[in-house]
């Protein structure tokens, strides 16, 4: 299922300040950390805790976050079905990390664990 231009944009628009709160609501909720969710969040950004907090105090969109993130590499093996798009087939840039971050935010809630969200091979 494609996004829409218009779609695009309310991602692109959408401040991570004001998205934050859920995430960490939704994480708690379900007996996980605020700083797993830190983890989280920063193995997709490369986003320390000064940096994290200091985008939220800014009120930084979306594209501004995801602007300044170095994406970890390993995010493409992120796949899946989340608000109603499946991931991998998202064109837009932008939207496609925007659905990453929910997607891990996602797993972290369902009480997935965190090598399988971090997408690390298991040590045998």
């Amino acid at each position: 299922m494609a996004t829409t231009p218009e779609h695009d944009e309310r991602v692109a628009k959408l401040t991570f300040a004001g998205v934050y709160p859920h995430y960490v609501t939704k994480v708690e909720k379900k007996g996980r950390t605020k700083e797993e969710l830190h983890q989280v969040i920063a193995w997709l950004t490369g986003f320390d805790e000064a940096k994290l907090n200091e985008l939220i105090d800014k009120k930084a969109t979306f594209e501004e976050f995801f602007a300044q993130a170095d994406l970890n590499p390993n995010a493409e093996q992120i796949k899946g079905v989340i608000c109603g798009y499946r991931i991998e087939e998202i064109i837009t840039p932008l939207t496609r990390q925007a659905r990453y971050l929910d997607k891990l935010v996602d797993e972290l809630a369902k009480g997935r664990k965190m090598e399988k969200i971090l997408r690390q091979p298991v040590n045998a």
